[in-house]
């Protein structure tokens, strides 16, 4: 056989996820031979989180540090070469320093561990990052994380929207699946079966699960380990299109276009129905989960914008004019613009 047909992925070395993980890290790092690290965290997760952990670490082998809001691309690559010798990057806190932290420890070709304080999206686990280029909201390529730590004792003090927004962003697996397929109809691209069926694996074990409280533990570990699943998906396939699909088209036009945009996950859960509509597949399904863990009883709270839904989709084909989505066929647009002028989950959603 041919060696060079042969694939290989990185998968986390470190997984854990369970209550009050957090006081043990220093422990969990130790294990795997880490010994310097620095630890990243936003404004939030350092006065909320650094004086917990501080008296576990050795001031000389930990460098704890607060990351502004906003960071380019730039500030990124000079932040990454200010600092000494360590042995790994560790990011505590939400999407943003996560995305710091990963694209920090790719440019110094240092390990990174990824500990999450929210459910919010499946960024923590994915080989990609979203940082700033040039002013606009960049993906660009980073590593897989070497570590996932994910503390559900912290995730259960998060809003609830962060949980809902990860419902969401966790659902939009069936639509993403569905247009992958789609694109493999028309030619125009190539399913990844190890990577489909990963993703596919990944929503229907979340599916199964008790939903009755969305802050129970065995809910939040089995969202934490199937959005896990996606983001080593995307690392088989070498693109997002496992968890990716006409439903994030929809969220990234909302991003331009809104006069407030909502939170990823949210604007991707409902973009989902949308699209679940659309594609005649698995709608009941999508349905009875955002109606059980009362995502749609959120959503009504938020005042959102019908005529900037209907931009957004006219909008997605250009957002990836390389891809092949169901929205990339004007007769699937019309059919989900005309959803939310008569579906009635949708009108009152919009209401």
């Amino acid at each position: 056989m041919n060696e060079n047909l042969l694939t290989t992925i990185s998968i986390p070395t470190i997984l854990e996820i369970g209550e009050g993980v957090l006081t043990n890290i220093h422990t969990i790092v130790k294990s795997h031979g880490i010994e310097r690290v620095v630890i990243l965290f936003d404004e939030f997760s350092y006065s909320f989180i650094s004086n917990k952990i501080q008296p576990f670490f050795d001031k000389k082998n930990a460098m704890m540090i607060k990351l502004p809001s906003m960071m380019d691309i730039h500030n990124l690559v000079t932040k990454a070469f200010e600092l000494g010798d360590y042995d790994a990057i560790i990011s505590i806190g939400g999407g943003a320093v996560v995305d710091y932290g990963k694209y920090i420890s790719y440019v110094r070709k240092l390990p990174f561990i990824s500990m999450p304080t929210s459910a919010s999206n499946d960024g923590f686990a994915s080989s990609n990052c979203s940082i700033f280029v040039n002013g606009k909201k960049t993906s660009v390529p980073a590593k897989v994380p070497f570590g996932v730590i994910v503390d559900l004792t912290i995730l259960r003090q998060a809003p609830e929207r962060f949980i809902f927004a990860g419902i969401g962003d966790l659902m939009s697996n069936i639509t993403a699946l569905y247009d992958w397929k789609y694109e493999q109809q028309k030619g125009v691209s190539t399913v990844n079966a190890f990577a489909s069926m990963i993703s596919k694996k990944a929503v229907n074990s979340f599916v199964r699960t008790p939903m009755d409280d969305i802050k129970a533990t065995i809910f939040l570990k089995e969202l934490v380990s199937s959005m896990t699943m996606g983001g080593i998906a995307t690392v088989i396939s070498g693109n997002s299109s496992p968890i990716s699909g006409s439903e994030h088209l929809i969220s990234h036009s909302l991003d331009k276009i809104a006069k407030q945009p909502q939170m990823h996950g949210i604007q991707v859960g409902v973009a989902t129905y949308i699209m679940a509509k659309v594609q005649n597949h698995r709608a009941e399904r999508v349905t009875k989960v955002f109606e059980r863990t009362g995502f749609f009883s959120f959503v009504s709270t938020l005042s959102l914008q019908k005529e900037e839904f209907i931009q957004a989709i006219e909008l997605a084909p250009t957002i990836k004019p390389n891809r092949f989505t169901y929205l990339h066929e004007k007769q699937y647009r019309d059919q989900a613009i005309e959803l939310l002028e008569k579906d009635a989950i949708l009108v009152d959603l919009f209401k």
